[in-house]
C-alpha cells in the first residue's frame, strides 16, 4: 500500500502511515522522489509514519487499538476528521472498530457485506446478474457435502475430467483444489459413485499451496465451507480480471481489465497481470463486471472490488466464465494505482485503454512474485542502485519505466515486485526482461 504515498503529489494532502514495524527510511524517499513537481521534502513532512515494533503475525488493526499512544498520535495528527478517511487492504470488524475509535469513515466495504464476496455467495450474484459461471455447487460445508457435491457434478456433466474445490475464503487461488475423477467414474450408479469417491478422496485431490495436506484443508473446509466447480478444459484459455469503484455516492466507475499471470500446480495462483486485457475481449469482460458491479451496488458494497473470470476460446470468439469476487484491494489494484497517479491519465472505458493527459496510451506488465533464493540478503539501497545504473527507473518526462514494491520484503525472502510502464505492451514487458536480467548480473557473484 505504500504506492497511495504517491497521494502525496497534492500540496495540500496529509497522509498518516501505519505499520507493524517501521519502514526502512531509503523505501520512503524512494517513494517521495517520484512524485512529479513536489519537492521530496515538503512532501516528507506532510508525511506521518508510525510503527507498533511488533512483528507478531495478529492483524494491524488489533496491534493499534491495544495501545493508547498510538491512536491518540493518529488522531493529533487528523487536523478536521471531516474531510479524512481511513484507507486498509481488506476491512474487517477490526478495522471499522479502528475507524470508529479514531472518529473517521472507513472507506472500504462494509465488513457486514463481505460474505458477498464469498466463492459461494460470488455465484449466487453472477447467476442474479445474469453473467455466466461454470457448473457447480455452492453452501458445501463438510466432507460429506463434498463427496455429494462431486458426485451430482459427475452425474450431469458424465465428460468431466476434473472438478475444483475451493474454499469459501481462500485467497489468490492458495485455497484451491483439484479432483481427478476416474476415466470408469461415469459407469457407476450413484450409490456406487459416492461409495468409490468418498474412499479415494484424499488420494485424488490435488492442492495448489505447497505443502497443504488433506487433514489441513478439510479442517479449514469445514471452518469455512466452499463450493465444487467444473475444471474448465480447453486448448486456449486466459484468465482475464475486472476491477472497479463504488464510490461513497454510488458512482460505478469502470478501473481496469487485465490479463492475470497464473501459477503454481495447476495455475490457479496469482503471480502478476498485463494491463489492458486483450483487445479482442476486454470490453466483453468489463460489460459483464458491470452487470456484477450493479447487482453489487445495489446491496450496498463500496469501494474497489475485482472479479476474476476464465475465458475460452470458441469459434471466431471467447466465452467468459466469471469465477470469483474479490471485495478488497488485490494484486491488480497497487499497480493500476500507481499508474494513475504517477501520470494523472484516465481510464477509457470506450477503448479500455489508459491515456494520459495527451491521449497516448500507456500500458503495463506487474508481478507481486519477483522472487529467487539469490536475491535474499539484498536490501532496498541495492535495488535502488540496480534500477539508477541501468537507466530502468520510471522517468516522469516520458512517463514510461519500473516502480518497485513489497522492497521491505526482499532481504528476508527474496522477494519483490515490480510495475513495468511502457508505451506499448512490448515496451513494457522489455522493461520487466530488462530489470530481471539487471538483477541476475547484480546477483551473479
Amino acid at each position: 500500500m505504500l504506492c497511495l504515498l504517491i497521494l502525496l503529489r497534492m500540496p495540500r494532502t496529509k497522509l498518516v502511515f501505519v505499520t507493524s514495524h517501521p519502514i526502512h527510511d531509503s523505501i520512503i524517499d524512494y517513494y517521495l522522489h517520484l512524485l512529479p513537481g513536489i519537492p521530496s521534502k515538503h512532501a516528507r513532512r506532510r508525511l506521518t509514519l508510525l510503527s507498533c515494533y511488533d512483528a507478531s503475525p495478529i492483524p494491524l488493526s488489533r496491534k493499534i487499538l491495544a495501545r493508547p499512544r498510538i491512536l491518540e498520535t493518529i488522531r493529533s495528527a487528523i487536523d478536521d476528521p471531516s474531510s479524512a478517511h481511513m484507507s486498509c487492504y481488506n476491512s474487517t470488524n477490526l478495522e471499522r472498530t479502528l475507524a470508529l475509535r479514531l472518529g473517521v469513515p472507513l472507506y472500504a466495504c462494509d465488513p457486514e457485506l463481505i460474505s458477498f464476496g464469498s466463492k459461494s455467495n460470488s455465484r449466487e450474484i453472477f447467476r442474479s446478474a445474469g453473467v455466466k459461471t461454470p457448473d457447480g455447487i455452492e453452501n458445501v460445508r463438510d466432507e460429506e457435502d463434498l463427496v455429494n457435491a462431486l458426485t451430482l457434478l459427475k452425474q450431469r456433466n458424465p465428460s468431466l475430467k476434473r472438478a475444483v474445490v475451493k474454499l469459501n475464503e481462500g485467497f489468490s487461488g492458495e485455497g484451491n483444489a483439484l479432483f481427478d475423477y476416474d476415466i470408469h467414474d461415469a459407469e457407476f450408479s450413484k450409490r456406487h459413485l459416492m461409495k468409490r469417491i468418498r474412499g479415494e478422496l484424499p488420494n485424488r485431490i490435488h492442492f495448489e499451496a505447497a505443502g497443504e495436506t488433506w487433514e489441513e484443508y478439510i479442517v479449514k473446509f469445514k471452518e469455512m465451507g466452499g463450493i465444487v466447480e467444473c475444471w474448465i478444459d480447453a486448448e486456449e484459455k486466459r484468465s482475464p480480471s475486472f476491477q472497479c469503484r463504488i464510490d461513497p455516492l454510488g458512482e460505478v466507475e469502470v478501473l481496469s481489465t487485465h490479463d492475470q499471470v497464473l501459477g503454481g500446480p495447476n495455475g490457479q495462483i496469482y503471480l502478476g497481470c498485463s494491463f489492458p486485457a486483450d483487445e479482442v475481449y476486454r470490453l466483453e469482460i468489463q460489460e459483464a463486471g458491470l452487470k456484477i458491479a450493479r447487482n453489487l451496488k445495489q446491496k450496498g458494497v463500496l469501494n474497489i472490488f475485482g472479479v476474476d473470470f476464465i475465458s475460452v476460446k470458441s469459434g471466431d470468439g471467447w466465452k467468459h466464465y466469471a469465477l470469483e469476487i474479490n471485495l478488497r484491494k488485490g494484486g491488480t489494484t497497487f499497480p493500476y494505482l500507481a499508474l494513475q497517479f504517477l501520470t494523472d491519465g484516465h481510464y477509457d472505458p470506450e477503448t479500455g485503454l489508459f491515456r494520459l493527459i495527451n491521449g497516448e496510451p500507456r500500458f503495463y506488465y506487474a508481478s507481486d512474485n519477483f522472487h529467487k533464493a539469490r536475491y535474499k540478503g539484498l536490501v532496498p539501497d541495492d535495488l535502488i542502485d540496480m534500477m539508477v545504473y541501468n537507466q530502468l527507473h520510471f522517468d516522469g518526462a516520458s512517463q514510461q519505466g519500473v516502480v518497485f514494491h513489497l522492497m521491505g520484503a526482499l532481504s528476508e525472502f527474496g522477494k519483490f515486485g515490480v510495475t513495468c510502464i511502457g508505451e506499448n505492451p512490448e515496451r513494457a514487458r522489455e522493461f520487466y526482461t530488462a530489470t530481471m536480467a539487471a538483477l541476475d548480473r547484480q546477483t551473479n557473484l
